[in-house]
């Protein structure tokens, strides 16, 4: 399993968060998963050349992992805390996705979309398609683990091809998962951290 340290608990703080500040806090630790996959898959020598295939693979993670939470925030939220939840999450995702694209590719041309607005439209669209699979106490289902290894194995060479479906479901999307519902059980609890040891307390000082 990738070992990445995803710090997704409030410090020293019980008092309950808006559903904005969970968002956040969830869209920056589902950055960092998605950043986490796409640097396994090329640690398992993956062709995922830096540039517009790099961020293509990252947008059809990001749409995966936000779709998961989504069916996440179904059973942990009431349906208006979700929307706002929802809405939140995926702007800002969108926003840090932006950010890291325009800040290594540049801006789109004049006239064309931001990639805000392509991550949010293609967000909207695979909704549909993902609303057709399942998920349960266990995460999503088989159809819904495939389908995003089908949409992946189209951005890859063809050399690839015949591996990564298998190399996303079996391994990516398994440890993807586990890290996300870290964060999003961290994220949600209400129950504060620990105060850190105090240097003036400590025997010796």
């Amino acid at each position: 399993m990738a070992n990445i340290r995803i710090k997704s608990q409030w410090f020293r703080d019980s008092a309950a968060k808006t559903p904005q500040q969970n968002a956040s806090a969830m869209a920056f630790i589902t950055w960092r998963v998605a950043q986490n996959t796409l640097k396994q898959m090329r640690t398992a020598r993956f062709d995922i050349e830096i540039g517009p295939q790099y961020f293509d693979f990252t947008r059809e993670v990001l749409v995966f992992l936000t779709q998961v939470l989504d069916r996440m925030a179904h059973a942990r939220m009431e349906d208006a805390e979700r929307g706002e939840f929802m809405t939140a999450l995926v702007q800002r995702v969108a926003q840090i996705l932006q950010d890291n694209e325009d800040g290594l590719m540049g801006e789109p041309a004049a006239g064309q979309a931001s990639r805000f607005e392509q991550f949010i439209d293609l967000f909207n669209e695979l909704s549909d398609h993902y609303a057709d699979f399942g998920f349960d106490a266990h995460g999503p289902d088989f159809a819904f683990i495939r389908y995003l290894g089908h949409r992946i194995e189209a951005l890859m060479p063809q050399k690839d091809q015949r591996w990564v479906v298998d190399q996303i479901m079996a391994s990516e999307v398994p440890d993807a998962l586990d890290m996300i519902k870290r964060g999003m059980d961290g994220v949600l609890s209400t129950e504060p951290r620990p105060a850190r040891a105090s240097r003036a307390g400590v025997s010796g000082d």
